[in-house]
This record gives C-alpha cells, structure tokens and sequence, in this order.
C-alpha cells in the first residue's frame, strides 16, 4: 500500500509541476522574467511533462483499484484529469496555430497600409518592423484572410471618430493617440497570458458617400499572430457597423 502511495504522489507531483510550468511560461514572459522564446521552451517541456504524467497516471489509477487503495486511486485520478487537460489544450492550440498563415501584420487596406506614427518610439525595439512586408505579406493575408477589407459607413469622419475611439477602448486597448483632426488612432493591445503587444492603427477617411474606414494591427514579436490581429480587426469592424 506504502508503495502505490508514493508512486501517486510521484505522479502529482510531475502534473503539478507539468501544470505550474504551463502557467508561469506565459506569466513569467508577461512579467519579464524571460523572453518569449524561453516562455516557449518552458511551455514545451510543460506539454511532455503533461504526457508523461498522464501515461503514469494511468498505470497509478490500475495499480491502485488492484490494490484497493482509494486514497492513490484519487490523487492519480486527479494527475490525470490536470495533465490530460494541459496535454490537451497545448495540442489544440498547435494544430489551430498550424492552420493560420505566418504573417503578424494585417491591415484591411494592403495596398496603402494606415501608418503608425506615434506608437512608432514604443515599437524601436520590437523584433517585427513596423513597416509594411509588401507584396508577399499582401498575397499570405488574401490567402489566409480574404473577408478583412475597409469598412464604408453613410457617416462623415468627423461624426464617426468617436465611435472609433470607444469601440477601440472597449476591446482594450491602451489609447496612444487619438487625432481627431487627421482621422487617426493609435493603440496598444497586451494578452493576458504571455503579456504580447500588438499595435492597432485606424484611418479614417473621408467619402463621397460619408467614410472609409481602414484598420491595421501589428504584433511586436513573433513570425505568426495565430489569427489575433485578424480576430482584432474583425470585431473592430464588427462594432463599428452595428
């Protein structure tokens, strides 16, 4: 019995520390701790541990209901739900990572990009360039997203700047300008885990029919943003047409 209790402590342990691994690889980039490339490892090393505990887990769920010890029974059965719920959900998000293009820059208008202008000093030291890819990004972003385009509205520039700004702020977004004057805002957007920045401009410009409003949004690092600017641009759209 003293036997199949340590071993489901044993399996505890390797999926808490699986589980605490895949926390603090996204907290402690966000607090700066390490980069991101190291947060990447940690969570790497997080999604075997999670495997191999869960294949332990298993062997400790039959050893303990042979040898009738309900207290083991428990713990490995707790090891395995954590550690197949780590496994799983690290899984889910390299296949869904996999099913998105390798660009970071997403604008709805790739022939003239909005340009960024005062987020510009926050991005100096940024891996990804604030400028344009060009031609190839234009052809991945048709490609991988052909719905995100300029949204016109039957609303002057001036009338509609408002909205912009809130809905902006709403999906939260740090506002670094807001000119009213030359239709332009700027912002930054932090996930929560890693603690990523991703710059968003948005032009407005005037219509014969009222407005045309453009959107841009740009990761710091990375070669792939697994969709978020993209997500990002849409839901800005979104509540700018209701």
């Amino acid at each position: 019995m003293k036997s199949i209790t340590r071993f489901a402590f044993l399996i505890f342990s390797i999926a808490l520390l699986a589980t605490t691994a895949a926390i603090m690889a996204g907290l402690g980039t966000r607090w700066e701790w390490w980069s991101f490339r190291t947060g990447f490892a940690i969570l790497t090393i997080a999604a075997y541990g999670s495997v191999v505990a869960a294949g332990l887990s298993l062997i400790g769920l039959i050893w303990s209901g042979l040898s009738g010890s309900r207290f083991g029974f428990a713990l490995a059965l707790i090891s395995l739900v954590s550690s197949l719920t780590v496994a799983g959900t690290l899984w889910q998000w390299k296949t869904k990572a996999q099913n998105f293009p390798r660009i970071h820059d997403i604008s709805t208008d790739i022939d003239n990009p909005p340009l960024f202008k005062a987020i510009l000093p926050l991005r100096k030291d940024a891996p990804n360039p604030s400028d344009y890819g060009g031609p190839d990004i234009a052809a991945k972003q048709r490609a991988g997203y052909p719905d995100i385009g300029p949204l016109m509205l039957p609303v002057a520039p001036g009338e509609i700047f408002q909205k912009a700004l809130s809905t902006a702020i709403n999906l939260g977004g740090e506002i670094i300008e807001a000119n009213r004057d030359a239709g332009r805002i700027e912002a930054t957007y932090t996930t929560y885990w890693f603690g990523f920045k991703d710059d968003m401009v948005v032009r407005i410009t005037p219509e014969k029919t009222g407005s045309r409003i453009d959107v841009r949004s740009v990761s710091r690092v990375g070669v792939s943003d697994v969709g978020t600017n993209a997500k990002r641009i849409r839901r800005f759209l979104e509540n700018m047409s209701k």
